[in-house]
């Protein structure tokens, strides 16, 4: 048996700037952080002679290319499974939540099956293949950031090239700064789950209009990489993510609607300094930052909603367990 564990992410700022239809005129670049929630895949060895994937449902198949769920089937293929294999998936945060979740289990399962298959793979070969599947080979029009942040991990600047290639940045961090950031940051639940692609489709089909917007929202990637890197001022970090949220809306697309703008404004009149809705929009998570005595309060002003508890991992995906 191998079990990968793979982590969420937290996209502060520059989202939708690493989208093709963005870095092919101008590098798109992207600010985040991947959280202590994860997906993890168990891989076995199966006596019968089929596949068996268990996820919400589950799915019984006599090859790899009849395999229903189709990033199992493609990961598989990618790895050059051919032997019969029992795959099961459980995630710590649902999905359609805007925390990346497709990707981070592309790149799970990726992990699992390479090692399955005795490779040991780098972060850069993970996300690469993730994002093969998933754009190319799928065709879904989403970006590559939350990829990249899965199989890398930690904080990062990541910026994306005219030419497709990625590069990341370890954002050099005490361990005290990332404490406060986590105490300062509040996620809220707005009990909306959606699918990111419509809304990524029309923002890839509306981006050439939106380029000076965009444009905006990228360069606060790298302001927010400055200011975390100088000691962390929460405010100024507020004031940037409620800019970019303000940035985000003007897009149109479908992004926010009338609760999640509510909610927004009511948590800033109970203390939020700033925040964003979490993925490419229209449900999901509310990110915000504010002053820890302001959390309950916040809360409070919202209905008492879900919240998920933060903090960050350093690490990217990683093989956690295999057996004999």
């Amino acid at each position: 048996m191998i079990i990968t564990q793979t982590p969420f992410r937290l996209s502060f700022a520059g989202g939708g700037t690493d989208l093709e239809a963005f870095y092919k005129h101008d590098f798109g670049a992207v600010f985040s952080v991947t959280l202590n929630h994860h997906i993890y895949v168990t891989v076995h060895r199966r006596f019968e002679d089929n596949f068996r994937v268990s996820y919400s449902k589950t799915e019984f198949s006599n090859t790899v290319s009849e395999i229903p769920h189709e990033l199992v089937r493609e990961s598989m293929l990618s790895a050059s499974i051919n032997q019969p294999l029992e795959v099961t998936t459980i995630a710590d945060v649902p999905a359609g939540t805007g925390l990346g979740s497709s990707s981070t289990l592309t790149v799970g399962l990726l992990n699992a099956f390479r090692a399955v298959g005795g490779s040991i793979s780098s972060c850069d070969k993970l996300a690469e293949l993730a994002c093969g599947i998933e754009i190319d080979t799928l065709g879904n029009p989403i970006g590559k950031q939350d990829q990249y942040a899965a199989a890398f991990g930690g904080m990062n600047y990541m910026r994306f090239n005219s030419d497709g290639s990625v590069r990341v940045d370890r954002i050099p961090c005490e361990r005290d700064v990332i404490k406060h950031i986590e105490s300062h940051s509040l996620m809220i639940y707005t009990d909306q789950q959606r699918s990111a692609s419509e809304i990524l489709e029309k923002q890839t089909q509306g981006t050439v209009d939106k380029l000076a917007v965009l444009t905006e929202m990228r360069d606060m990637a790298g302001e927010m990489k400055n200011i975390v890197s100088s000691g962390a001022n929460m405010q100024d970090f507020g004031r940037l993510l409620d800019e970019g949220w303000r940035l985000k809306r003007s897009l149109g697309f479908g992004i926010t609607n009338g609760l999640i703008d509510d909610w927004y404004e009511v948590a800033k009149k109970a203390g939020a300094i700033g925040g964003k809705l979490l993925g490419a929009g229209g449900g999901g998570f509310l990110y915000f930052i504010a002053p820890p005595e302001r959390h309950e309060r916040i809360i409070t002003a919202l209905g008492n909603p879900k919240t998920l508890p933060v903090s960050f991992d350093s690490q990217g995906s990683r093989v956690v367990f295999i057996s004999d």
